[in-house]
């Protein structure tokens, strides 16, 4: 199976790219976008000078729980700037997720409430609102990561998006949202350690 199929099983297909949208990611803009396999892992990451998003994370069952995906994330953390992914809400009828966040709030990262985030996706036209998380060496704010994330849509998840899929991705300002009055649940909050809170 290859590093794609690995993705494809496991993300939903609305949080999925195409693989030509990756192969031209991988290809075109190999000075930001990078792939990092092995035998149970698959990474695709984004370095950008002040910050790194993770587009995918897939460790495989096999190897769960024997640290490699926290081996990953200290890769990417050791960079020394704020490290940013996507993640769906808790589903309490997917463990999966459940664990993940569990997984996130160990790796002490934050979840950035004042930012509001619709995607729609091109493949099935459902919109699935996602949430992002961060962590920063240098306590960036939430405001920081919203410009981070406008700067990850506009140049990644919207690149060459007419070409490859028929029709471009929403406009950023219809997709990301940031108020700074807003507080919503924070949903690490039931997985963080007690000594944090």
């Amino acid at each position: 199976m290859n590093w794609y199929e690995k993705l494809n099983q496991y993300f939903p297909i609305e949080e999925m790219k195409a693989k030509e949208q990756m192969d031209v990611l991988l290809a075109e803009r190999s000075d930001i976008y990078h792939k990092d396999e092995g035998p149970n892992h698959v990474l695709i990451y984004v370095e950008f000078d002040g910050f790194v998003f993770v587009d995918y994370l897939f460790v495989s069952k096999d190897a769960r729980g024997q640290g490699l995906g926290k081996k990953l994330i200290d890769k990417l953390k050791s960079k020394n700037k704020p490290v940013i992914l996507e993640v769906e809400p808790v589903q309490y009828d997917d463990t999966d997720t459940e664990k993940r966040l569990r997984f996130y709030a160990r790796e002490e990262f934050q979840h950035a409430t004042k930012i509001g985030y619709r995607r729609r996706s091109l493949a099935t036209g459902k919109e699935t609102v996602m949430e992002i998380l961060y962590w920063s060496p240098s306590g960036a704010d939430e405001e920081t990561i919203y410009e981070a994330m406008v700067q990850t849509y506009r140049d990644i998840h919207k690149y060459k998006d007419k070409e490859i899929y028929g029709a471009p991705f929403a406009p950023v300002n219809e997709t990301l949202s940031f108020k700074e009055e807003q507080k919503r649940e924070n949903i690490l909050e039931p997985f963080e350690s007690p000594q944090k809170v």
